[in-house]
């Protein structure tokens, strides 16, 4: 004979089994359009970045990680334009100042955050010649001390070009300026009691760095930049309590006007995507996931991502996100991550 207790017990997890079924049920299904070649078996694909061509804006660069080789560099289409043989890149981000552009990344084998400088005519013309590579060495390099992970660049509020690193295995976070032809180390902070910080995107035009929590805790915060380039007021967004399961991975910001938008991140134990609203508090809006189509399998495992919201082209008018396949089971033989594309267009159809 059950006890009341028991009872209660069984009501609860009849509840809670129902709501979870409704939640899977509910999470909408994009798919992607293009993609990259898978990378070689001793690689690993892991983060992306875009370069926007402003002088022929159908001719820009996107730029993805082999964590274990280097960097691709791929046309809008999913080709490959060159690969830098530069070492173990984790995570890349880039800015584009005064007709020039600075790609940041970080070597995990050197434990260094690395930065190429290039003038934006240069890429233009690269692109255009469908032939285009990072250098294999880059033109500026700083030691982190630490287990170098993440990587997202920024400009300050005073113009400044910054770039934050994370630690592996580590709650440390690094904030770099590149002045003076240097890229110098700022300050370290701690990201809460984070037991390891991974993604990071930061919002320039609201000041505010995301950084994605992965292995203990899984959990999604804001911080405030300050005009003296100090972190403060830690915001809490969501954790495995809420919208994510397994791990927080990649981050990107779809930037609507008058700084508002959406930051996006990767839902890698479920593999779905969270919508959040850009500002603060950050309120959460639904999820979706990318499933396989005639063009493309479907997505999972994902770890970086990276969002454009601008007219690229007649396959991309509205921008694109570009996402890392984990598994890429699409390929008929061992499959290897790639990188997804997907139409922005599809992913704001899910927008309020």
């Amino acid at each position: 004979m059950r006890t009341s207790s028991q009872f209660v017990l069984i009501l609860f997890l009849l509840i809670f089994n129902s709501n979870s079924y409704l939640n899977a049920s509910s999470i909408n299904t994009i798919h992607a359009i293009k993609e990259t070649p898978q990378v070689k078996m001793d690689g690993n694909a892991d983060d992306p970045a875009i370069w926007i061509n402003t002088a022929d804006i159908k001719n820009s660069i996107v730029f993805g990680t082999d964590k274990y080789n280097g960097i691709y560099s791929y046309d809008l289409d999913g080709n490959i334009l060159g690969f830098s043989k530069s070492g173990s890149m984790n995570n890349i981000d880039l800015r584009s100042i005064d007709n020039k552009t600075y790609v940041f990344a970080t070597d995990t084998s050197n434990n260094t955050i690395n930065l190429w400088v290039y003038e934006d005519i240069d890429l233009d013309i690269a692109s255009k010649e469908g032939k285009f590579s990072l250098r294999e060495k880059p033109d500026f390099s700083g030691d982190t001390n630490f287990l170098a992970y993440g990587a997202c660049a920024g400009i300050s509020q005073a113009n400044e070009l910054i770039v934050f690193v994370t630690e592996a295995k580590g709650s440390g976070v690094q904030l770099w300026i590149f002045n003076d032809r240097k890229l110098n180390l700022l300050r370290t902070f701690n990201n809460s009691d984070a037991y390891e910080s991974e993604g990071c995107v930061f919002d320039d035009e609201n000041n505010l760095l995301f950084i994605s929590e992965e292995n203990k805790k899984g959990v999604l915060r804001s911080y405030e930049l300050t005009t003296t380039l100090t972190l403060d007021d830690e915001f809490i967004i969501d954790d495995r309590n809420g919208y994510i399961v397994g791990d927080p991975e990649g981050l990107a910001i779809l930037k609507q006007q008058n700084n508002k938008g959406y930051l996006i991140a990767s839902s890698q134990g479920n593999s779905t995507f969270n919508i959040y609203e850009r500002n603060r508090p950050h309120k959460y809006i639904n999820s979706f996931k990318i499933g396989g189509s005639k063009y493309t399998d479907q997505v999972s495992d994902t770890d970086g991502i990276e969002i454009v919201n601008l007219y690229l082209n007649a396959d991309f008018p509205d921008g694109m996100m570009v996402v890392q396949d984990g598994k890429n089971t699409g390929e008929k033989t061992i499959p290897k991550e790639n990188f997804k594309f997907i139409s922005l267009t599809d992913i704001k159809n899910l927008l309020p």
